[in-house]
Parts: C-alpha cells; sequence; structure tokens
C-alpha cells in the first residue's frame, strides 16, 4: 500500500488508486504524513483538523478522531503502516516506497548526487517530479495545512522545476524547457526567475521577437501589479538579445544546485549578484505548480484526456493542447485531474499487469494499442495507465515520442537506440513499459516488439491493423466523452462550487464542445481565467462561434483548430481534399454511395459523386472518421466545422485572385 500525497490525498494498491473522501481522518491522515516519522503534536493536528476555534472537547474529538482513521485504514486494507500514540502526540512511519512524499525528495537527494552528468540528473529530477499528481490535497479541508504546509511543498516542486529548466537549457534543449516554461511563468506570474529562462529559451530558439515581448509583457505585470522594476539580470538579458549576443550553450542560466534532506535550495541561475527575491525565491505565488507532461496532441505534454505526438501542458491544473515537441525519451509524466476512462484504464491495466497464459512459455502478449482521434486523450490514457502500474515495472517506465517536432516520424533504430540507452543493463530480467507515443506505421514499432521484458502501450492516430494481426495485442480506440465524463471533468477542472453552482449551463458548454477532450481542457483553461465570468453567460460566448473560441488568446497555437490542422497536415494530398470534400458534402458521401440519388445520379448537376470506400477506410483508419450512425461513418461537429470554415477561407482567397 503507498500513500499518495503530492496531490489529492489517496491510497494506492498496484493499480487500484483511491481518493479518499473528504473528512476530519483524512485531515488528521494529512498532517500526520507531511511529517512522517516525527512526532506531531495533539495541539497541531487540533488545529489543523478544526481550525483555530477548536471546540473545548478537541483533545477528546482528537482520539476519536485517531481512532477513525484507524478504521479506514482497515476497510481499505492497509498494513504494515499504524498510527502510534506517544508522549505529546502521535506519529506515522513510512519510508520513500510507501509515501511519494517521501520517494520525490529521495529522488531529489538522487538527482543532486549525479551533478556532474547533466543527462542522468535531468533524468532523476523528471522521475521525481512525474510523482506529483495533481492540485495539493485538493481533499484534504483544512485551512491550516493549505495555509502552512502546500506553500512549503509547493516550493520543494517549483525549485526541481527550476533545476529541470536549468540543465534542458545548459543541455541545448531549449525547444524542450518551453514547455514547463510556459506553464510555470502562466502560474507564478511575479517570478522572474522562470521569465529569465523563458525568455532565454525562446532567443535561443531563434524566437527573438517572441523574447522580447514576453520581456514586456512580465516588465508590464511587474509595475503594474506589484510597483517594481525587473531584476537587473532580467535587464541585462533584455539588452543581450537587443545586440544579439550569442547566449551559448549554458546561456545565461546558472547550474545552481538542488540540496537539502526535506527541499530544494539554491537554484542560483542568471540572476547572479541580484539575488533571488522574497522568501523562498517566489514574489506572490502560492499554491502548486501542476506537473506538465512531456507532449500532447493537444501538444506539450501538459492534462488529462488529450493525444500523442504533441504533448498536454497543464495550465492551473487543466491540460491544453501546444505543438508538438521535440523527440525522446523519458519518464512518464503524470497526468492531472484525469477523469472519465475508467473502464478503459481498468482494462489496460488489468492485461498489462496480466500473467503470462498457459502454454506460453513465460511469453506475455506485448502490445496493448489505444487509436482514436487528435485530441481524444490517448496519451493521457496511455500515460495514467502506465502511472497505475508502476509496481509492476520495477525496470521503468519510458515515454518515447515516436514523431518529430514537423510531425515527421522517428526512424525505428533511432528509437531503439535512445531506449537502448535509457533502459541501461542493470536490470535484466525485470520488466519496463515503454509508452510508443504517437506512431506513424507498425514498422516503427516492430523492432521494439522483440524483448519478453518489454511491455508496449501504443498510441497511434492510425488503426494498425496489421501490427496487432502480426503481433497480436490489444485495441481501445477512444471516442468522445460522454455527457457524464464530460461534467466530470469540468467539476475537476473549474471546482465543484462552480459547476454546481450552475449544472444546466455546464452541461451546455460540454456539448457546445461536442464532449470532445481537447475542446474541454481548452475551454476550461480559457474559463479559469476568467473566474467572474457565469457559466451561464460563456454558454451565449461559446456558442456564437464554438471554434474561434476555444483557443488560448495567449497562445493562439494552443486552439481546435489548429490542432485539427495539423492532423490534416500529416495526410496524403490527395486524402485531405476528399476529407475537405466529405466534410462539406452531404450526409450520403460518409456511406459512399454518391448522392440521395444514389450513383448514377453522380452526373446531375449539384449531385456528389461517390467517395471510394477505400479512401472512407484510409480516413477511418487515420482517427478523422468515427463508427456511426448515422451511415457507416461519421464526423465529429467540431472538425465538420472546421473542415467547412477552411473550405470557407480558401473560396474567399480564391474569389480576391
Amino acid at each position: 500500500m503507498r500513500f499518495q500525497l503530492l496531490g489529492p490525498l489517496a491510497l494506492a494498491d498496484g493499480p487500484d488508486v483511491v481518493v479518499l473522501q473528504p473528512s476530519k481522518p483524512v485531515i488528521l491522515l494529512a498532517a500526520l504524513l507531511l511529517h512522517a516519522n516525527s512526532t506531531v503534536s495533539a495541539e497541531y493536528l487540533q488545529r489543523a483538523v478544526w481550525g483555530e476555534d477548536q471546540p473545548a472537547t478537541a483533545r477528546a474529538a482528537l482520539q476519536t478522531c485517531v481512532l477513525r482513521l484507524r478504521r479506514l485504514f482497515t476497510k481499505h486494507g492497509v498494513t504494515g503502516t499504524s498510527i502510534e500514540a506517544v508522549p505529546g502526540g502521535y506519529r506515522i512511519t513510512a519510508g520513500p516506497p510507501t509515501l511519494d512524499l517521501l520517494g520525490f525528495r529521495d529522488q531529489v537527494r538522487r538527482a543532486t548526487a549525479l551533478a556532474g552528468d547533466p543527462e542522468a540528473e535531468l533524468y532523476t529530477l523528471k522521475d521525481a517530479l512525474s510523482l506529483w499528481q495533481g492540485s495539493l490535497l485538493a481533499n484534504v479541508r483544512s485551512d491550516v495545512l493549505h495555509r502552512d504546509e502546500v506553500p512549503r511543498l509547493s516550493e520543494e516542486r517549483l525549485r526541481a522545476v527550476e533545476r529541470v529548466c536549468d540543465l534542458l537549457l545548459g543541455l541545448g534543449r531549449c525547444g524542450e524547457a518551453l514547455v514547463d516554461l510556459w506553464t510555470a511563468t502562466r502560474v507564478y506570474p511575479g517570478h522572474e526567475r522562470f521569465h529569465e529562462q523563458l525568455i532565454e529559451a525562446l532567443y535561443r530558439t531563434g524566437r527573438q521577437s517572441q523574447a522580447l515581448a514576453e520581456y514586456r509583457r512580465v516588465k508590464g505585470f511587474l509595475l503594474d501589479e506589484l510597483g517594481v522594476d525587473p531584476s537587473p539580470s532580467l535587464r541585462q538579458l533584455e539588452l543581450s538579445i537587443l545586440r544579439g549576443e550569442d547566449l551559448g550553450a549554458g546561456g545565461g542560466s546558472g547550474v545552481g544546485g538542488i540540496q537539502g534532506a526535506g527541499g530544494i535550495q539554491g537554484a542560483v541561475g542568471i540572476r547572479g549578484a541580484a539575488g533571488v527575491r522574497g522568501p523562498a525565491g517566489v514574489r506572490g505565488a502560492v499554491g502548486a505548480l501542476e506537473p506538465a507532461p512531456a507532449a500532447l496532441d493537444p501538444g506539450s505534454t501538459p492534462p488529462a484526456t488529450l493525444d500523442p505526438g504533441s504533448t498536454p501542458q497543464v495550465v492551473q491544473g487543466v491540460a491544453v493542447p501546444l505543438p508538438a515537441q521535440a523527440p525522446g525519451v523519458g519518464p512518464v509524466p503524470a497526468v492531472p485531474h484525469f477523469t472519465g476512462r475508467e473502464a478503459e484504464a481498468a482494462a489496460m491495466a488489468a492485461r498489462l499487469t496480466a500473467p503470462p497464459p498457459p502454454d506460453a512459455g513465460g511469453q506475455r502478449p506485448l502490445t496493448v494499442l489505444v487509436s482514436g482521434a487528435p485530441g481524444i486523450g490517448k496519451s493521457a490514457l496511455a500515460q495514467h495507465v502506465a502511472h497505475l502500474v508502476r509496481d509492476s515495472f520495477p525496470a521503468g517506465r519510458l515515454l518515447v515520442r515516436m514523431t518529430r517536432a514537423d510531425g515527421h516520424p522517428r526512424t525505428a533504430d533511432e528509437v531503439a537506440a535512445e531506449v537502448a540507452a535509457a533502459l541501461g543493463s542493470g536490470r535484466a530480467g525485470e520488466r519496463a513499459l515503454l509508452v510508443l507515443d504517437d506512431v506513424v506505421d507498425a514498422d516503427q514499432v516492430r523492432p521494439l516488439l522483440t524483448s519478453p521484458d518489454l511491455a508496449v502501450v501504443v498510441t497511434s492516430r492510425m488503426g494498425l491493423g496489421g501490427l496487432i494481426a502480426t503481433h497480436g495485442g490489444w485495441v481501445h480506440r477512444l471516442t468522445a466523452f460522454t455527457e457524464a465524463e464530460s461534467y466530470a471533468l469540468l467539476l475537476a477542472a473549474l471546482g465543484t462550487e462552480r459547476v454546481e453552482a450552475e449544472p444546466r449551463a455546464a452541461r451546455q458548454l460540454a456539448a457546445l464542445c461536442g464532449h470532445f477532450p481537447a475542446a474541454l481542457r481548452i475551454l476550461t483553461a480559457r474559463l479559469l481565467t476568467r473566474p467572474g465570468l457565469r457559466l451561464g453567460d460563456a454558454v451565449e460566448w461559446l456558442g456564437d462561434d464554438p471554434l474561434a473560441r476555444l483557443t488560448l488568446t495567449d497562445s493562439p497555437d494552443h486552439s481546435v483548430s489548429g490542432l485539427f490542422e495539423r492532423a490534416l497536415g500529416r495526410l496524403d494530398p490527395r486524402l485531405s481534399e476528399a476529407f475537405l470534400r466529405i466534410g462539406t458534402g452531404p450526409p450520403e458521401l460518409l456511406g459512399g454511395t454518391g448522392s440521395a440519388g444514389g450513383p448514377e445520379g453522380a452526373g446531375r448537376k449539384g449531385s456528389h459523386p461517390p467517395v471510394p470506400e477505400d479512401v472512407l477506410e484510409q480516413l477511418a483508419d487515420a482517427g478523422l472518421l468515427e463508427d456511426g450512425p448515422p451511415g457507416p461513418y461519421r464526423i465529429h461537429d467540431l472538425l465538420r466545422a472546421h473542415l467547412r470554415r477552411t473550405v470557407r477561407i480558401r473560396n474567399r482567397r480564391t474569389e480576391k485572385v
């Protein structure tokens, strides 16, 4: 049994995770785990549970609360861990294998010891950060813990993220650093160190004008909100960019270390003599920075139910689509606020952890394929399941990006070499799990299906029927959310209070998004930045032009239209033209029989020639057509709207010419 504290407080037993319902025993458990292996005074526990205005019977009530917590342990089969009554208070014993907070700190200490090997240090820190599962203690209703403990824990993660970005910049992997830095600067707008790193990364990736625009943006924020000028190091960085100076492999980024048994200190960075301002280096920043996964279909890697070839980025706990990032191999990132897909997740976890079938000679089927449309949530599901089954794969779990930033596939030999280097040779006989993200064709995968010690989860927009035919495995083809799943996502992202105050409007918003995961997450990201907007007003606002509104205004590439456009750009031009014709034509085209009058009507004015069956099959295999009804196929409403808009824009350009 493992306690998960770095997110909603939960109990995990292998692939099974139970998020505890808010209660006083859960507050007590959180307070004890936050100080595991130490005596926690009864007075502190009473304040944590009841706040500053405690009942007169608080001490007796605390004893009752301890009894209820012990019963909770019995109910969930918690063994090997107990609540000890000691002089002055209580104590719970835990270690890195049984408490994720201690596991995180242990990995950070290991990373510090690897300071001479940047790649190894980076890998270890990313593995540590993958333990963070979302908003800290979201189900623990204690003002004391959220006031006193959450900022401290958030700071530990903040320092690890800073160090990761320093390492990425030092290694010249600026594009990869941008994923975390876009998120960090928006969640912590007053934290100049992240802005320095972001501006440097933009400049070193050839985006000088965008780097200067970001400097002006943060300068305006500091002056308007805090009444201070940018730090000397930020001003010096702007001057270097204006002069066109070469910032070098390490740029201005320092290599301040990460130290401390319980926390992270000393990320010096480019601030130099100016030092880090404010307590713990954060000005006006409170709360947890959500982890950002590695790449989406919606793009960056950050949240939850999105797609490969890109990685989800998490903004205020919401995954939004970003353009695909640089290829690579690394730890599987966590997916905060994962919702829906319960049946698929349980089935995948069961299949990945099942013993070999009888008479199989110890061999297991190697492949689980997750397929579906761009933005439907393939990457998020695969990454979520990888965390559920972590205990069954002691040799590690790796996320392997199978496409480059431009959408072109990586070669099987290139990927195999990186995987071999990442896994090493010291864990022979132990199982490892690979998540092959955004696979383009079966030939990319087959060379990696050679070891009985490897289990593989493939995400792909393609059906990859040939791979399943030759190597076996299971297929999970994802479709849009159900109404209940969409509502659950809105609850998780926007909060129960805001959604349940206007449940009808929340359901209308989900319907306007077509229950499409990527659209829902972009919508929630926008609503989080407008906390005063009533959901009822948002229904009218979104309904006026859903495609235009389903974009992040400060990052125009992060949009439903952009996601679809990138997917269409990966099609053969002839298929793309056929798809535009199908999407803007009558429903009969999806049946492959031409117009309502049948094939014989193809020559009449206004009729539509039939679409060959093999074209429809290729489009369905590419995840752009879904199973009917009506007819054998259908197009998602948002995708159809995008196709119609594309044709209108094309026609207007033609008319101008």
